[in-house]
């Protein structure tokens, strides 16, 4: 059991590179690349929907909704691209450090915080 659920977390982690290389290939579908970047972003992001000091709950996102993005995104993507980009990915060791993006992240959820947090002030006040 500890081998299958390593190589499947291989996989996931495989998979998060390729996508990120199907984001930067202009042969990728817009939609695709949309899904693949959103996947990517939240599966890198250290910010979650649920926090993973939540017990069990906390990790339930990470594990439904991270293999689910994947599983959209490489329906989007054609398979001979996926597959090439499969491939690719298992060359590199890990994503390239790209400060843009970590700023974008964090961004994101920043904006995403305040537009909550604006319209719960809006539906409770107003």
């Amino acid at each position: 059991m500890i081998e299958t659920v390593t190589r499947w977390a291989k996989s996931v982690k495989r998979d998060i590179v390729a996508l990120y290389l199907a984001g930067q290939d202009a042969r990728t579908p817009w939609l695709a690349k949309a899904v693949a970047a959103a996947v990517v972003a939240y599966a890198l992001s250290p910010v979650d929907l649920i926090p993973d000091f939540s017990p069990i709950i906390g990790y339930l996102d990470d594990l439904l909704l991270v293999p689910l993005g994947i599983m959209l995104a490489v329906r989007l993507i054609p398979r001979e691209l996926m597959a090439e980009f499969r491939e690719a990915a298992l060359d590199r060791e890990r994503l390239p450090s790209i400060p843009k993006a970590a700023i974008w992240v964090v961004c994101t959820w920043a904006v995403a915080c305040v537009a909550i947090g604006a319209w719960l002030i809006w539906v409770v006040w107003g």
